[in-house]
């Protein structure tokens, strides 16, 4: 375990494991590198070094008042790839609001150390309905999140949580249920309710081209949170040579959901 400085001095928590290649694991919101042990033990086990951090604001990383945009989060990802001593032939894997900071990282820090990149239930290339993009979700849906958190956010939670596993739909249990709450509710409410803003308005678009790498997209088709239609599959379009794998029946929760095929599958793309 260790800290890492980001450019304006934030601390953010990282840990280690493994040794091998590096891959590197970003989680979703409002979650924490918790979130990735499963598959973090598992890719270890395997002869990886597995660099897995709390975004500013999440877990135990520092809660800032500022810095929950998309550049300031790139470059949080630079500061960690860099001290952990994995700017070479790295593999980033993000999850949810974490396959934002893969893409923006990519044309911003022009891809730099990265042989690979896996984006599973990633908000890219974008969610809001604009006038170019009339499949998008609407704003009002983002304000509705903020409101919910902010009048009540252990409630807001709760609920959120069955929707993102599609509880009673999966084999998820209601001990992963309250384990997600858990993470959600350590999270600081400033940062919580800035990256709602920040995932839910950032146009990725524009991104997609600097991804120079092979890149696998992975997509449960029955995501409630992230629907497959204007995400897994417009970033599997918009990325060239990109794979995707879609997951039938799968919800936003894939890591817990169906780990086995997530690890499955992420294994054979790192063999590969």
């Amino acid at each position: 375990m260790a800290r890492v400085k980001a450019r304006d001095g934030a601390k953010l928590y990282v840990k280690t494991w493994g040794e091998g290649r590096p891959v590197v694991l970003i989680h979703g919101w409002p979650l924490s590198s918790d979130t990735w042990d499963d598959l973090a033990l598992t890719l270890a086990e395997a002869g990886h070094k597995v660099v897995a951090y709390d975004r500013r604001g999440f877990g135990r990383s520092d809660q800032p008042w500022s810095g929950y945009d998309y550049d300031t989060f790139s470059d949080d990802l630079a500061a960690v790839l860099e001290a952990t001593d994995s700017e070479k032939h790295a593999t980033l894997v993000g999850f949810s609001m974490g396959g934002g900071e893969i893409a923006r990282y990519m044309s911003r820090h022009k891809g730099r150390g990265v042989d690979k990149a896996v984006l599973i239930g990633s908000v890219a290339p974008g969610l809001l309905k604009t006038e170019d993009r009339p499949e998008g979700v609407p704003q009002e849906v983002f304000e509705g999140m903020i409101a919910g958190i902010r009048a009540d956010r252990p409630k807001f939670f709760a609920e959120f949580a069955k929707a993102f596993y599609g509880f009673g739909k999966t084999s998820v249990s209601e001990e992963v249920l309250r384990w997600t709450f858990n993470m959600a509710m350590q999270a600081g409410l400033r940062g919580t309710v800035e990256c709602v803003k920040a995932f839910g308005t950032t146009d990725f678009r524009p991104d997609l081209a600097a991804f120079k790498v092979p890149t696998l997209v992975i997509h449960g088709d029955d995501d409630q949170i992230v629907p497959i239609e204007i995400s897994g599959r417009a970033a599997a379009k918009g990325i060239k040579g990109a794979e995707l794998h879609e997951i039938k029946g799968g919800p936003h929760g894939l890591l817990a959901s169906h780990k086995d095929e997530i690890a499955q599958t992420l294994s054979a793309f790192l063999k590969g």
